[in-house]
């Protein structure tokens, strides 16, 4: 689909808030372009992306939520670290907590980043992995400058692919 296409293919749904998502945005060649296109024609636009990846050279009117991936995922080592010191004030980092441990581990980071005072920090339970009211425990013990939420679309759908 070209990025006409593409364009042409949101004006319909009258919206000011597109969210660009899904396997890897990032991967593919023309991602950086598409967003600047976005932004030309959208008041709000965010791109969610796994972390692997280099966030620099995205258009600053992006928003981007940025997965860190914890040890329980098994994807902690796909990190791309100096992707903290390209994030905005209205960006935001994604944890996905799978148990204890990798809960102290966020935490850890949130220090040692100063992630705080950077940008606004998510906290979700791993679907299946860990109780939400055990995560909200635990934030609250910490008094922990995060938001949390829950992975919306596996209440919504399940382990469901493509949703």
């Amino acid at each position: 689909m070209t990025m006409e296409a593409i364009l042409e293919s949101i004006r319909p749904y009258n919206t000011s808030y597109v969210t660009v998502t899904g396997g890897e945005p990032l991967a593919q060649p023309e991602c950086k372009e598409l967003l600047k296109a976005l932004c030309d024609g959208y008041a709000h636009v965010s791109l969610e992306t796994g972390g692997a990846l280099s966030i620099e050279g995205i258009d600053p009117r992006v928003s981007i939520v940025l997965d860190l991936k914890t040890p329980g995922s098994k994807e902690a080592h796909q990190n791309k670290w100096e992707n903290i010191s390209h994030l905005k004030p209205q960006d935001q980092v994604k944890f996905v907590i799978c148990h204890e441990e990798d809960f102290l581990w966020a935490v850890n980071i949130l220090e040692e980043y100063d992630l705080k005072n950077r940008c606004t920090i998510l906290f979700s339970p791993s679907y299946h992995e860990l109780e939400p009211q055990q995560l909200a425990n635990w934030i609250l013990e910490k008094q922990l400058p995060v938001r949390m939420q829950i992975q919306l679309h596996k209440y919504l759908w399940g382990d469901v692919p493509g949703k």
